[in-house]
């Protein structure tokens, strides 16, 4: 038996086609400026039977810009248990489309969770490529590009925030990630306590009308947005090439702080120890030392 996607058997011999399976197709939408979607993101929602959408008002102005009038269901981090049944259902017989509220879809969404078990039943799953705030990010930031490491949203809580931090801190990569507005002055203020005084950029509400593109130290970003507004991307300089070697005063200053902020000893180890490129006989080693 051979599987196609629906739209896609042009070149198949129709003699070899038993099934045509359904497909859900992953439509990048735009991040902001509604001009920022493609003429086949437009076709396929044209086309597709239903929309899986994480916010049905911001796909509705999207829609309408377009004179699309496809139907939506909403498809959201609180709903996606409940709702990932009755898409699968509905992705038996008829095509459907997912979209984020903006962007990429699957990129710091729940939409992985949905493509999962898809693939699984036999779903075949199609991107329609386009629109992501990560390289759009990227682009303008000065940063070198290859290799980056995206992140996501850093971790709400300080003491996890601060952990991810550590074992990023000797990694070279160019470092992206989102934050939200009412957490960037405590995200940067650990950004700068954990990975140093490091070239940042900072943007704010890409492609749309107050769009801003901060570059400087992270110190100067703690001072720039003192009351900051919109959603942001943060594109952060890797660890210079200096700093791979270990410095252990400063990993014995690590383990005291930590220490200090109630973390045990198997936690500090496993950390310190990934994050310094270190074997965790050597970090215990000087976690005792301190202790005597």
């Amino acid at each position: 038996m051979l599987i196609v996607p629906n739209g896609q058997h042009d070149a198949i011999n129709p003699r070899q086609i038993t099934t045509i399976m359904p497909s859900l197709y992953i439509v990048a939408t735009p991040i902001g400026n509604l001009e920022d979607i493609t003429l086949r993101a437009i076709r396929i929602l044209t086309e597709v039977a239903i929309i899986a959408t994480e916010d049905t008002r911001r796909t509705r102005k999207l829609l309408a810009r377009y004179k699309i009038k496809t139907p939506l269901t909403s498809y959201h981090e609180h709903n996606k248990r409940r709702k990932i049944p009755v898409i699968l259902e509905t992705l038996k017989t008829q095509d459907m489309a997912l979209v984020s509220d903006a962007g990429t879809p699957v990129i710091s969404d729940p939409g992985y969770d949905l493509i999962i078990k898809a693939q699984t039943v036999g779903v075949s799953i199609i991107s329609v490529p386009g629109p992501s705030a990560v390289i759009s990010a990227l682009s303008v930031s000065g940063q070198p590009p290859e290799p980056f490491l995206f992140v996501g949203f850093l971790p709400s809580r300080k003491v996890a925030r601060r952990s991810l931090l550590e074992t990023l801190k000797m990694k070279t990569y160019t470092l992206i990630a989102f934050e939200a507005p009412h957490r960037l002055h405590e995200c940067l203020s650990d950004l700068l306590k954990i990975l140093g005084d490091r070239d940042i950029s900072l943007c704010r509400e890409l492609t749309k009308i107050h769009e801003q593109i901060f570059k400087g130290k992270i110190s100067s970003a703690l001072d720039h947005f003192s009351k900051p507004k919109g959603e942001f991307t943060l594109v952060i300089s890797g660890a210079s090439e200096q700093r791979i070697t270990p410095n252990l005063e400063e990993l014995k200053a690590e383990i005291i702080r930590l220490k200090r902020e109630g973390e045990t000893a198997r936690n500090t180890v496993s950390l310190l120890a990934e994050a310094w490129g270190l074997s965790r006989r050597e970090v215990y080693q000087m976690w005792v030392g301190l202790n005597q």
